[in-house]
């Protein structure tokens, strides 16, 4: 007996979703775990440095909390070309201000940026590229 036919875009789809799913994954952890969890103090250190250490914990906590947002709206898929460009420029605009204000702090250093540029390239390729070649 012969298996069923399946479409040839299947794994395609399944790739697609996965690295959807992966980004969201990305953005929850580092929202709740590093920030409102404050289970990596770095973070909280990061933006002491730039923002001041008056308001550093709420501040994190809300950066979290933006971040768990962002995870959310990933996974709705709502405004999906709205909410990658919204990524890039986060991850952009805070990879850059990092890069240049605090790169002692960050885990890998500047090559904290190779890291961000590689997930800006992953989320939009995901995107604007497949979601194209699907139209």
């Amino acid at each position: 007996m012969n298996a069923p036919h399946r479409q040839p875009d299947h794994q395609s789809r399944k790739l697609r979703t996965s690295i959807l799913y992966f980004s969201a994954l990305v953005w929850l952890s580092n929202g709740l775990l590093c920030k409102v969890l404050n289970l990596v103090p770095r973070h909280e250190q990061i933006v002491a440095r730039i923002l001041g250490n008056d308001f550093s914990r709420p501040l994190t906590v809300l950066i979290g909390l933006a971040e768990i947002v962002m995870a959310g709206w990933i996974v709705s898929g709502i405004h999906s070309r709205i909410n990658v460009i919204v990524q890039i420029i986060t991850v952009a605009t805070m990879n850059l201000l990092e890069y240049l204000l605090v790169p002692d702090l960050l885990l890998w250093g500047k090559f904290n940026s190779m890291f961000a540029a590689a997930f800006i390239l992953l989320v939009s390729y995901n995107e604007f590229v497949w979601q194209k070649q699907k139209a």
